[in-house]
């Protein structure tokens, strides 16, 4: 199978990449714009395989799209690219509508081209996988609810409400014009090779350097943490078997507060790297409490009982298992984290309102 992947240079994409050419057979191009969160290096382990290609384009360039299409005839595209940090949403909403939304549909309208001049049977077998996230349903705080796939969308920042918009516009090119369409909405990854905006890898390396571990007001927000390889997985799985025109809800089953996340971190530290920086006799000591995101949803959950019980996908990491895996990963990949930190982020909790480095 030869499968277009936008946003491959991402976390998530990133992560699906190395499965597809590690674990599979499966050919790929990875489009991506190669903003500040995309990064080549997460892809070196497949950079020489030939089954593997990079094209550096902007999914909004609807014609260098067509033309990657026409020249690379993709069985499956499966749609990654986004802008998708919430803090940033909020302090620059622009980039998210133009990437987000707009992106969406230039790609929508170089797909749908390229798909209806296929032959009849390429046609048949072609599919078009849009990745979204939990987030365009909004905030089940208060309820002991999970969001299914029919729950309403609600979504609360100018992010989510992009990509919610992004899932309308891709049902939409399949009621409309028959695009075969699947769409997936995920729970918070982490895992290796994570950009150092989001908590968890902020975090562990603030730890390590000494400084204060932001946590947004009392820390209570909950969040289900799905390990980046499994969702890599899950996401193969709905490309090649998933029912077209469905949704499927991707999640780790694994339910944390944030400051139980942070803690925790701390606790793996304290065993894995117990040589401290200077004048920190516990990592817990260097959590520090910061005002709150504006409009933060405090409790997202998924039930990803559909996709188990359609697909048979099940995540293989516990959250346990799965921070495990990431600390030690960061504590390896140190160079790593320097080279990408090239100066345009210096791990602020952006959209805090507040630099805590």
């Amino acid at each position: 199978m030869r499968i277009l992947v936008t946003g491959g240079a991402g976390f998530i994409g990133s992560a699906l990449i190395r499965h597809l050419i590690l674990d599979t057979q499966h050919s790929v191009l990875n489009v991506d714009k190669l903003t500040y969160a995309g990064n080549l290096e997460s892809l070196a382990e497949v950079d020489s395989d030939p089954r593997y290609q990079f094209l550096q384009a902007d999914i909004g360039d609807r014609e260098r799209v067509a033309e990657a299409l026409r020249e690379f005839q993709p069985d499956a595209v499966m749609h990654l690219a986004a802008e998708s940090h919430v803090d940033r949403s909020i302090d620059g909403p622009a980039e998210f509508i133009q990437t987000n939304i707009v992106g969406t549909y230039q790609l929508l309208e170089a797909v749908r081209a390229y798909w209806q001049g296929l032959p009849a049977d390429r046609r048949e077998a072609f599919r078009f996988h849009h990745i979204s996230t939990d987030e365009v349903y909004g905030d089940l705080h208060g309820t002991d609810d999970l969001f299914t796939e029919t729950t309403p969308y609600a979504p609360s920042s100018p992010y989510s409400a992009s990509k919610a918009s992004s899932d309308h516009l891709v049902r939409a090119w399949q009621r409309t014009y028959g695009l075969p369409v699947l769409i997936t909405n995920c729970s918070n990854n982490y895992g290796p090779y994570h950009f150092p905006e989001k908590l968890i890898p902020l975090v562990i390396l603030n730890a390590l350097d000494g400084k204060p571990l932001p946590v947004y007001g009392d820390g209570a927000q909950i969040r289900d943490w799905l390990f980046v390889e499994d969702h890599a997985r899950a996401l193969l799985k709905v490309v090649t078997e998933g029912e077209v025109g469905e949704t499927y809800n991707i999640g780790g089953h694994n339910e944390q507060k944030n400051i139980d996340v942070v803690r925790g971190i701390c606790a793996l530290l304290e065993d894995l790297a117990p040589n401290k920086p200077a004048g920190v006799a516990r990592f817990e000591d260097l959590i520090t409490f910061v005002k709150d995101r504006p409009g933060h949803d405090l409790r997202y959950a998924i039930d990803a009982s559909k996709i188990e019980r359609e697909l048979g996908w099940v995540p293989q990491e516990t959250f346990q298992s799965g921070l495990r895996k990431t600390v030690q990963w960061y504590l390896d990949n140190l160079e790593w984290c320097r080279r990408v930190q090239d100066g345009s982020y210096q791990r602020e909790r952006l959209g805090a309102l507040e630099n805590i480095a």
